[in-house]
Parts: C-alpha cells; sequence; structure tokens
C-alpha cells in the first residue's frame, strides 16, 4: 500500500465517498447526500449495509416498506430542496431492484436526482444461478439491473473496486447537472462489494460542490429579445426549471417591468403567489380558462424551464394564433430547440437577467396586460365559487374535490407544502389551488405515477424536517392511489415526520371512467360499481390508517372537514382523514388533450367522439 492509500471495501469506499460530498446551498454548507432508505437483503446487506452502518451518525439510514416507495420518498425529498439534495435508495438484487423501476422512471420524467444502489449477480459466476438471478441464455452478463439503462441519466456495474475512482464522480457531475439532471444507478455485484483495494486518501477528502448556471449565448440572447420586443401579445410560459433555478423573483419583476403575463405549468406551479398581477393561472386541459384564452391569441411564448409537455400545450393545440412564435430558455439543449424555437441554452435567472438588460424600457401593449387581469378575476370568481363550503357543483350531499382543496387551501398557510400525484387529483389540484407560498406546491405529473402521494409526502416531510422549515406536509390522495401504495404512512409514524393526508374516496378510479366516458365509451372496469366482483366491501380507510399508527377519521361534510384540518394540525404526528367525494363532479378545462380514440367502432358514442377529437386537432401544430 502507498503511502497516504487507505484499504477499504468497495462498498465502504463507496459509502465514504458519499459522505465526503458536500453542497453550497445559499453560502451554506450541507450535505450533498442527505440520506438513504434502504431495505436490506442478501445482495447489499452484508457489505453496503456494514458501511452503512459504520457510516450511521453523518449518513442516516431510513428503512422504508416497499422499494418503490421509498425511492419515490427520496425523488420528493429533492424536489421540495430544489434538487440541491440528493438521497440514496438501496435495494437486494432481484425484485427488491426491479421495484425501483418506477421510481427511477418518475425522477427521469421529471429532471429530479436520485441515487439507486442495487445488488448485483457476482461477477465471478461461480455460484451462478444464485437467488433471485434472471438468467439470460444468450447473454450471462445480463442481469435484471439492466432494466435501468432506460430510465436512467448515469448506469454503471462495478466490477472491480477500483472502477469507482472513475465512476463515482463522473455519477455526481450527472446528478447536479442542471442540463442532465436525472437518476444514476450503480449495480454493485455482491462478490465486489466485498473485495479491498488501496484507496487514495484524497479520494475521501471532503468536496464541496456547487449547481453551475450555465451563461446562454449571446447572438441567441439577442435575437429572444428582438422577438419578444416585436411581439404584440407576449406571453410567459413559467416551468419548473424556474424553481431549480431559484429565479422566482426574477421571473416576477421580469414580468412587472415588461407587463408580460405569465402562466404556470404543473412542475411550475407556485412560482408567483395566487394573487400577483402579473399571475393568469395554469396553462393546459388541466390549467385555467384565463391562461388558455391567452394561449390562444399570444403572437409570443416565452418559455421558461419548461419541456413543454402535451398537458401544457394542449397536446401543441393550444397556441392558435398562425403567427405564434416561440422563445424557449432552458438549460437542456433538447428541450430548448423544440418546435423551431429560438433557443436559449442556460440558466434560466441568467437569462432572464440578460433579455431584461437587452429589452430595456420596452413594455407589452397595456391593454394585453389588462385582458390578462380581468380574464384572470372571472376565472378566480368561478374558482372561489367551485371551492366554496356551500357550492352549487357537488351532487348527492357529497362534496367535490374543488371543495376539499378548497378546505385544505383556507386551512394552509404559506410556509406548508401540498403534494399530490396521477388521476384527477393533479388536475383538481392544478386549476383550484390558491398558491400562498413560493415552491409550496408538488403535482407529479410528468409521470403521473400512482402511489408517489404518500410515498412522496413522507419524504417531503423529512426534507422539511432536514431542513428546519417550518409547515405541514398535506397530501392529497384518491382511494385508488392509496390502495396502489399507502405503507408509507407506517414509516412516517415510525420516523416522527409528520404529514396530513387526506383521502378522497370515490370508491374507484373515476378520472379515467371519465375519459371512457367522454371517449363514447360505456363506464367499464374503472369504479368499483362497474368491475367484475363477487360482492361491493367499503374500505375503512380511516381504520387502516389506525393500524398503521396514525390519528385518523373519516368526515363527510366540507365542515366537518374544516374541523378535522384543524385538528390535523393541532396533532403531533401524522393525521389522516378521509372523505367521499363525487365521482361525477369535476372542474372541466377548455383545452383539448389528444388520446387515441378508435376510428372503426359499432358504437355511435365512440363515432361522434373521434369526430369531436378530429377536430381539435385542427389546431394541432405540427412540430413548427
Amino acid at each position: 500500500m502507498a503511502r497516504g492509500d487507505e484499504t477499504l471495501t468497495m462498498a465502504q469506499a463507496l459509502v465514504r465517498y458519499l459522505v465526503a460530498q458536500r453542497i453550497d446551498i445559499d453560502g451554506e454548507e450541507w450535505p450533498l447526500f442527505a440520506a438513504v432508505f434502504a431495505i436490506f437483503g442478501h445482495g447489499n446487506v452484508t457489505c453496503l449495509g456494514e458501511a452503512l452502518y459504520e457510516q450511521r451518525d453523518s449518513l442516516p439510514t431510513w428503512r422504508g416498506q416497499n422499494e418503490q416507495s421509498m425511492a419515490l420518498a427520496g425523488v420528493a425529498y429533492a424536489k421540495a430542496r430544489l434538487r440541491r439534495q440528493i438521497c440514496v435508495a438501496t435495494s437486494s438484487a432481484g425484485p427488491g431492484a426491479t421495484n425501483m423501476v418506477t421510481a427511477a422512471a418518475l425522477a427521469h420524467a421529471n429532471r429530479l436526482p436520485l441515487l439507486i444502489l442495487s445488488g448485483d449477480t457476482f461477477t465471478s459466476r461461480l455460484p451462478d444461478p444464485v437467488l433471485q438471478q434472471v438468467e439470460h441464455f444468450h447473454n450471462p452478463a445480463i442481469s435484471v439491473n439492466d432494466a435501468f439503462r432506460a430510465v436512467t441519466r448515469y448506469w454503471d456495474r462495478i466490477t472491480a473496486p477500483e472502477q469507482l475512482l472513475q465512476s463515482l464522480p463522473q455519477m455526481v457531475e450527472t446528478l447536479l447537472d442542471p442540463a442532465d439532471c436525472g437518476p444514476a444507478f450503480l449495480g454493485l455485484p455482491q462478490d465486489t462489494q466485498a473485495r479491498a483495494y488501496d484507496y487514495p486518501a484524497v479520494f475521501f477528502e471532503p468536496q464541496v460542490h456547487r449547481i453551475r448556471r450555465p451563461r446562454p449565448d449571446s447572438d441567441d440572447l439577442t435575437g429572444a429579445a428582438r422577438m419578444i420586443a416585436a411581439a404584440h401579445r407576449p406571453l410567459i410560459i413559467a416551468g419548473g426549471g424556474l424553481h431549480y433555478s431559484g429565479a422566482s423573483a426574477d421571473l416576477a419583476a421580469f414580468a412587472e417591468r415588461h407587463g408580460v403575463p405569465v402562466v404556470e405549468t404543473l412542475a411550475g406551479r407556485a412560482l408567483l403567489p395566487h394573487d400577483h398581477p402579473m399571475n393568469a393561472g395554469p396553462i393546459g386541459p388541466t390549467g385555467s380558462q384565463s391562461a388558455n384564452a391567452l394561449a390562444r391569441e399570444t403572437d409570443l411564448v416565452l418559455a421558461l424551464g419548461t419541456r413543454l409537455q402535451d398537458f401544457v400545450t394542449a397536446s401543441w393545440s393550444a397556441f392558435q394564433n398562425p403567427e405564434m412564435r416561440l422563445v424557449s430558455v432552458n438549460t437542456a439543449r433538447f428541450d430548448a430547440a423544440k418546435h423551431r424555437a429560438q433557443a436559449v441554452i442556460g440558466d434560466a435567472k441568467v437569462a432572464l437577467a440578460e433579455i431584461d438588460s437587452r429589452l430595456g424600457d420596452w413594455t407589452a401593449p397595456a391593454n394585453w396586460a389588462a385582458k390578462a387581469q380581468k380574464l384572470y378575476g372571472q376565472w378566480n370568481t368561478a374558482l372561489d365559487e367551485r371551492t366554496a363550503e356551500e357550492s352549487s357543483g357537488a351532487t348527492n350531499s357529497l362534496p367535490s374535490y374543488a371543495q376539499v382543496i378548497g378546505a385544505v387551501n383556507r386551512t394552509s398557510g404559506p410556509e406548508d407544502r401540498v403534494l399530490t400525484a396521477a388521476g384527477g387529483m393533479p388536475a383538481e389540484l392544478n386549476t383550484n389551488w390558491k398558491a400562498k407560498g413560493i415552491a409550496s406546491v408538488d403535482i407529479e405529473f410528468g409521470f403521473s405515477c400512482m402511489g408517489y402521494e404518500v410515498a412522496g409526502g413522507w419524504g417531503a416531510a423529512m426534507a422539511k424536517a432536514d431542513a428546519g422549515e417550518p409547515g405541514n406536509t398535506y397530501v392529497l390522495v384518491g382511494d385508488g392511489s392509496y390502495l396502489i401504495m399507502n405503507s408509507d404512512i407506517y414509516s412516517s409514524v415510525l420516523t416522527g415526520h409528520k404529514m396530513i393526508v387526506i383521502i378522497c374516496d370515490n370508491q374507484g378510479f373515476a378520472v379515467i371512467n371519465k375519459l371512457q366516458n367522454n371517449s363514447g365509451n360505456e363506464s367499464f372496469n374503472n369504479l368499483l360499481e362497474d368491475c367484475r366482483i363477487d360482492s361491493f366491501v367499503n374500505v375503512d380507510f380511516a381504520g387502516h390508517a389506525r393500524a398503521m399508527g396514525a390519528a385518523a377519521e373519516a368526515v363527510s361534510s366540507i365542515s366537518e372537514l374544516d374541523a378535522a384540518l384543524e385538528r390535523a394540525k393541532a396533532a403531533a404526528g401524522t393525521y389522516v382523514i378521509t372523505v367521499k367525494v363525487d365521482r361525477y363532479v369535476w372542474t372541466e378545462g377548455d383545452a383539448w388533450w389528444e388520446v387515441g380514440i378508435p376510428e372503426v367502432s359499432k358504437r355511435e358514442g365512440v363515432r361522434a367522439a373521434a369526430r369531436k377529437w378530429d377536430e381539435g386537432r385542427r389546431h394541432q401544430r405540427r412540430g413548427v
């Protein structure tokens, strides 16, 4: 061993390196890797588990209940920390690993960092086939961990301990790259984890990272400013990238100074407070009538930090002015160049400042901003009616989703965080929530993953606690998603990370039933009453939550929900409230969204729906 070397197993060296990585957050030094979520098995307990134990005071390890949910918790943690701190999820080989593929895909779709460490088969192959090994007759080098190649930004299998010296720095750079951020995966063969190597001691010296701010090209900035200055009806579409750039205040100042209305994507929600004078509402099929009306007329879209997903662009039918031009600011070239945009490739905070300086005193016509404010006011009037305790929208004496969201909104404060995913809840939260605090909303609709809600709530609550931030974490979840994945209620009780979970019970997958009906089909296999079942059983969700250690109650009205939310706020630990909601009352959007409708059908309803969907395609931009 050379002087200055340290003899460590590969697993020990890996953990030591993770602990040594630090990050500068607003001038304060924090651990880059904040926590490990682990379920141990034969593939990761003897070596990686031993290494994590030795570093348990520097890198806390939390035991999850399900590999997918603990990885989802890690993703939610990173999002709550604005991608500035990262979590690790580790499992054994086999099913533990494949359980995390969905979480990796969610992180990839949402451009969020997560490090996945999975046990792998033996590099020697002497004990093959080992427990949980899937054998590929044509290629013995393949294991189930190869499934992660499609859903990660960085993938490696460490087959020799010295490979860490090259792989780990590249892995960290990927996790911190604002343009290429996403999940990273390391496969850890069981025999390689145990092997020792003389690592240079300098490899484990603390390293303080910072997230870079790439500067855009000057000519691109000048071209973008020229296009904006020529516009008569400019519109800013503000995406989640602005959160990660820390550019919320810059966005507000830019919009105010130049008189440009702002509409938000789902990932960009809560970039502006609800009552900001330039806020024109969320855009898209799940958005506001005000934002969509402006999108139909705009002649210049300034897209900031958004990948322009179909729930933002209404499947690219939102922009119906044939003269509309697109300026797209993004750290990722792939996103910035979409639909023949004037691409500005770089950090949003820097780009806004550079564009602002080139625009000088230019402002958009005052009547355009006035129109945006008028439309937004009209939409807010309708929003207030929908979310009121006594709304005319609900039927059968059951509250609507909008009313439930209104109750949570009234109860919450600017320091609280609200979280949901998949199903009908993202649309309802997106269109009915009045943001009080910046970056206070997490709507997981990039991958639309049922099961993210409770797991994500645990991760978000943990992030709040670790950062010393006040406020509660509210989780909005439907009965369908709750039944898919709920065990992290137990996790939050065990670890003391309080969340307030509101279960909206519509007895099925009601939003997909709505889509089914809107496409001319009969209700089938979505609502429980339309499924092939022997006998119907009402799930006692409150009783189930209590069995996992949470405080829980069922309510039947909005007034009861208001009171229950106050009790939940006062409670010391996780609190679950369940309420039955009207399965047929939804907040209707006014933007088209493309789904596949059968071109041939025996049903007139399906044929009529196909004709209606074809009409929507008339306004669809075909890539330009």
